[in-house]
Formats: C-alpha cells, structure tokens, sequence
C-alpha cells in the first residue's frame, strides 16, 4: 500500500500480483482491485497523444465507458494546455451534463458555443444533454433570441 501510495506503481503491482496467489480469499478481491488500480496508473504514464484532439478522442472514449473522473481529468489537462479548445470544453459540457452539476454544464456549454458557435447545433442534437431539457436556461443557451 505505501508503494502505491508514493507512486512507485510497478513495484506496488508486482506485490500485489504476488499476493493475489497467496494471500487469503478474503483479501485477494482487494488485491486484485489494487493490482488493477496500479495497471491504469502505468497505462496513463504511458499515454502521448500527437495531437489535442487525439487527446480529446481518449477523454470522450473515458466518459463514454463510464470512468467519469478520469475523463474530467483529461478534458482538464487538454484545456490546460490547449485553452481555446472548443471540443475539450464540449466533452467537459457532456460529462457535466452526464454526471448531474447543470451548472457546470452551462458554463463549459456557454464556453464552447462562444469559441465555436457550431457547438449549439452539436448540441441541439445531443442526447446526452438530456438531463438538461427542461431547464429554462438551457434553452436559452441553445435557442438565443434574435434581436
């Protein structure tokens, strides 16, 4: 655990692989959680996108497989590195919208479309911003007034 804890993952996970074979069966499922745990953490040091939007693809792939807080962070890292990144604001948009924090969802909406103002269109037509239908805000966001 304390390798896991400082970071040093691939000795954490050999430990852990040696453990799952000899350690009890009640501890061997906490094993094997930690052994995975260790896995994505050497899998995302790996990781080198060629371009921001390769970056973006991984992020939605996350979001669309459930790890929610992993993509948080990558859509983050893109646009900490890429500010005006219109997409990244997009996907952030989406797992806000996914994930139930409406009032995120509006802000990186409202960001995306001014950045790009086709994301409005992307988004009347996006069922993931379901949840977000019936508020009055939303709408506003999507359907502007023309003066």
């Amino acid at each position: 655990m304390q390798l896991l804890q400082q970071g040093k993952y691939e000795r954490a996970l050999a430990g852990f692989e040696k453990m799952i074979s000899t350690a009890p069966p009640e501890i061997q499922e906490r094993c094997k959680m930690y052994a995975q745990t260790c896995q994505r953490q050497l899998e995302r040091a790996r990781l080198t996108f060629l371009t921001p939007e390769e970056h973006c693809d991984y992020a939605v792939s996350l979001l669309n497989t459930g790890y929610f807080e992993d993509a948080r962070e990558q859509f983050s890292d893109i646009l900490a590195n890429h500010p005006g990144a219109d997409y990244a604001l997009y996907g952030l948009a989406l797992l806000d919208s996914i994930t139930g924090r409406s009032q995120d969802c509006l802000k990186h909406l409202a960001q995306a479309i001014e950045l790009n103002p086709k994301n409005r269109l992307q988004a009347r037509a996006d069922n993931d911003f379901q949840s977000m239908v019936d508020d009055p805000r939303f709408t506003e966001l999507l359907y502007p007034e023309v003066p």
